[in-house]
C-alpha cells in the first residue's frame, strides 16, 4: 500500500495540475496553489488561499512555476509555513544561479532541496509519464518515491548534492537538443522546398 503523504504543489498550470491530479489519484493528501485561483480548481485537491497555506505541515512541496524568479518570490511567501524535515521538489526549469540560491533557502529553513526538472509535455504530465532528472539527498528518496511514482514513468538520480544544480544541467543540454533539432528540420524542409524535393520522399 503506498505510503499516503501531505503533497503540496505550488503552481497548477498544464503540468501542476496535471501533477496534482496524478498525486490526488494515488491517494495523498494535496493541497494546491496558483496565483489564479481558477485553474487550481478542477484538480481534486484542497485549494489554498496563499502559498504559505499550501505548504504548512506539507511532508512534500513541488514548485512547477513559471521560471526561477517567480520560484524565488512564491517561496518567500511560503516560507512561514515551511516545516523543517520537509522535501522540496524544485521541478520549475530555472537559471543554475536560480538553484542556488533556492538550494539557499531550503537550508534557511531545514527544508531538504531537490533539484528535479521534468522532461515531458502536457500529455505524458497527464498520464504519470514524465522523467525527472533529480540530484538531491539520497536520505530521502525512499519517502519521496510514493510522489514521483505518482508524476513520472522515469527519474534519474544525478547526485547528493541539489545545490550543484546537476538535474538542471541535464535540463539545459536536452533544451538545447530540442531546439537544435527543431532548428534542423526547419531549415532542411525550407531547402526542399526551394529545390522541389517532396520531403515525405526524403523521410522515407
Amino acid at each position: 500500500m503506498t505510503e499516503e503523504l501531505t503533497v503540496s504543489v505550488l503552481g497548477t498550470g498544464i503540468m501542476g495540475a496535471a501533477m496534482a491530479r496524478n498525486l490526488v489519484g494515488a491517494g495523498h493528501a494535496v493541497r494546491v496553489w496558483n496565483r489564479s485561483p481558477q485553474k487550481a480548481a478542477g484538480t481534486g485537491a484542497t485549494v489554498a488561499e496563499s502559498p504559505a497555506d499550501a505548504v504548512r505541515d506539507a511532508d512534500v512541496i513541488i514548485t512547477m512555476l513559471y521560471d526561477g524568479g517567480t520560484v524565488r518570490d512564491v517561496v518567500g511567501q511560503a516560507a512561514p509555513g515551511l516545516k523543517a524535515g520537509a522535501l522540496w521538489l524544485q521541478t520549475t526549469t530555472a537559471s543554475l544561479g536560480d538553484v542556488a540560491g533556492l538550494a539557499a533557502t531550503a537550508a534557511e529553513h531545514s527544508v531538504a532541496f531537490y533539484d528535479a526538472p521534468v522532461l515531458g509535455t502536457r500529455q505524458p504530465a497527464e498520464a504519470g509519464q514524465l522523467t525527472v532528472l533529480a540530484a538531491g539527498p539520497a536520505a530521502g528518496r525512499e519517502r519521496l518515491a510514493p510522489v514521483l511514482d505518482a508524476i513520472a514513468a522515469r527519474v534519474v538520480w544525478l547526485g547528493d548534492d541539489g545545490a550543484r544544480g546537476d538535474g538542471t544541467r541535464l535540463k539545459l543540454v536536452a533544451n538545447s537538443w530540442v531546439l537544435t533539432v527543431t532548428h534542423g528540420a526547419a531549415e532542411l524542409l525550407a531547402l526542399a522546398g526551394a529545390l522541389g524535393v517532396d520531403p515525405d520522399r526524403f523521410f522515407r
